[in-house]
């Protein structure tokens, strides 16, 4: 039987819905850092430093989603719905006992971890404050991370969009709310965050229960060495994250040593560029989705010319994406700040930020092909090239004292170096017949 590969609305059906779902968390953060900064430089500069430590701890678990998703989509292509029931569960599993964990190292260890991360004196209180609070939220995002990789698996973005706009509605209602009006300042953003996502993952639970009854999944217990084979895979992109995120810490570190002023700049700066980096992610995870369900029938020639059209709509998105942030820079650094010297920090790096993003487009893409494959020591080998060019230039940005315009020349050594180990790999016809 001849297998066709999906069609460019089919693409698009799956990869739009995403899109909004996936930029719900930079939009998240987005709406913090808004609020934030009309609190003043130093709270800016804590949510900065704050944030940076919390995506470190979720990012390093966000194989709940990565590896779900293909693996649900594989199962679901070879026609075995229980299979991708028991895989769903072990994720939400892990997902609450990991979540649980994190929650009491977070709090017990916070100011240890923000000073680590180097933050300026006046700082390290409003920081600290913060992540002990928003530390509360780690259980439900977690849950919240493995059913959007459930849901993508099964080719439904449509349900984790809807889900997450309630998750950013209330959160844009209860900012103002408890930092103003009720005093709390950036403890209320923190505490707005945790009711927010609180709210996703119990909608969620009850979403995932309805299509178990539907689908009659398996309702045996979970064994433990279940989990240990899933966290096989998940180990793996453990270290592919944390190198990634390493990477990205330090380069906030950086920006930190510099000053108050350039690690707000650093922040508002890296969360456009990270929510550019979810619109192209949108491609990513259609690719996980659907180059894997082809692989689960057994048609990689198939997944593969499926796999270059969408590299060369994420160049193209790229390219449009990368121009509007080098652009508008100084537009944007007028929206998230009142203060001249965090504007002028932010329009200096903004073209930097802009002129990488077609390459970081095409990584991205690149990075949900390889995950689809659950090509997971290719991942950690790209993400270890990163690691080494962004230590390599943060080194010399250290020595030199380049500021904040060499910490974002930092940051595209890594992209770069990144790109050029998946991509010989992606051409190779080896890689295909191995998947």
């Amino acid at each position: 039987m001849t297998i066709a590969a999906p069609s460019g609305r089919q693409v698009w059906r799956l990869a739009l819905p995403a899109l909004g779902a996936l930029a719900a968390d930079p939009v998240l953060s987005l709406v913090d850092t808004a609020f934030v900064g009309r609190l003043g430089a130093t709270e800016l500069a804590a949510l900065g430093v704050d944030v940076a430590i919390f995506s470190f701890v979720f990012a390093a678990f966000n194989f709940l989603a990565y590896a779900t998703t293909p693996m649900v989509a594989r199962a679901r292509g070879g026609g075995n719905l229980a299979e991708s029931g028991l895989i769903v569960r072990r994720a939400q599993i892990l997902a609450l006992l990991i979540g649980l964990a994190g929650t009491l190292v977070l709090v017990a260890l916070a100011g240890p971890v923000v000073r680590l991360m180097q933050a300026a004196p006046e700082v390290v209180d409003p920081a600290v404050t913060y992540l002990r609070i928003r530390a509360f939220a780690l259980p439900a995002l977690l849950l919240i991370t493995a059913a959007h990789g459930a849901y993508r698996g099964m080719q439904d973005t449509r349900t984790p969009l809807i889900v997450a706009l309630a998750v950013n509605a209330l959160n844009a209602a209860l900012d103002p709310v408890l930092m103003f009006g009720a005093g709390m300042g950036l403890a209320g953003a923190a505490v707005a965050t945790v009711a927010a996502q609180t709210l996703g993952a119990v909608v969620f639970g009850l979403l995932l229960r309805r299509r178990a009854a539907a689908e009659d999944w398996p309702r045996r217990r979970i064994r433990l060495h279940e989990l240990r084979v899933f966290l096989g895979v998940g180990s793996a992109l453990i270290a592919r994250t944390v190198l990634l995120v390493s990477s990205l810490t330090m380069a906030t570190a950086m920006a930190a040593r510099v000053g108050t002023v350039a690690v707000a700049a650093h922040q508002v700066v890296s969360q456009l560029w990270f929510l550019l980096a979810m619109i192209i992610d949108a491609l990513a995870i259609a690719a996980q989705a659907m180059v894997a369900e082809l692989l689960g029938k057994g048609a990689p020639e198939v997944a593969r010319a499926l796999s270059g059209r969408l590299v060369r709509w994420g160049l193209v998105g790229g390219l449009v994406l990368g121009l509007a942030l080098w652009l508008g820079g100084p537009v944007l650094a007028a929206v998230f700040t009142g203060d001249a010297g965090v504007r002028e920090a932010i329009v200096s790096v903004a073209p930097i930020a802009g002129g990488m993003q077609p390459l970081a487009a095409v990584l991205f893409v690149l990075d949900g092909v390889f995950m689809a494959m659950l090509a997971v020591r290719r991942l950690v080998a790209s993400t270890g090239a990163g690691f080494v060019a962004a230590v390599a230039a943060l080194a010399i940005v250290a020595a030199t004292g380049a500021g904040l315009v060499g910490v974002w020349w930092a940051i595209t050594a890594m992209v770069v170096a990144r790109l050029g180990v998946l991509w010989p790999a992606y051409r190779s016809a080896v890689t295909w017949a191995r998947s």
